[in-house]
C-alpha cells in the first residue's frame, strides 16, 4: 500500500500543517472519535439483533402442506383442535 518513504512524507506534511504541539491533542481526539464510532456501531448491531429476535418470536411457524412438523412447534390450541377433529371424523365412520 504505502512504502516507508510515502509515510515519512505524509508525517512531515502533517507536522508542518498542524505543528508538533498539536499532534498529541489531534491523536487523542481521533482516538475518542474512533471509540465513539465503534460504540455506536455496536449499539446499532445489537439493536438490529434484538429487533430480529422480536420479529422471529412474534411470527408463528409457517408450515407448507405435506411438511412434517415436530409436535413442539404446533401451539397446544391447534393440537387440541386437530385431535377433536380427528376424533369426530373417526366416530362418523363407525
Amino acid at each position: 500500500m504505502f512504502g516507508l518513504s510515502e509515510i515519512a512524507i505524509i508525517l512531515i506534511v502533517v507536522i508542518l500543517v498542524f505543528g508538533a504541539k498539536k499532534l498529541p491533542e489531534l491523536a487523542r481526539s481521533a482516538g475518542k472519535s474512533a471509540r465513539i464510532l465503534k460504540a455506536e456501531a455496536k449499539a446499532m448491531r445489537e439493536e438490529k439483533e434484538r429487533e430480529e429476535a422480536r420479529r422471529a418470536a412474534a411470527q408463528p411457524p409457517q408450515v407448507l402442506h405435506g411438511e412434517v412438523v415436530p409436535p413442539d412447534a404446533v401451539p397446544p390450541t391447534v393440537r387440541q383442535a386437530r385431535t377433536q377433529d380427528t376424533d369426530a371424523s373417526s366416530q362418523r365412520r363407525v
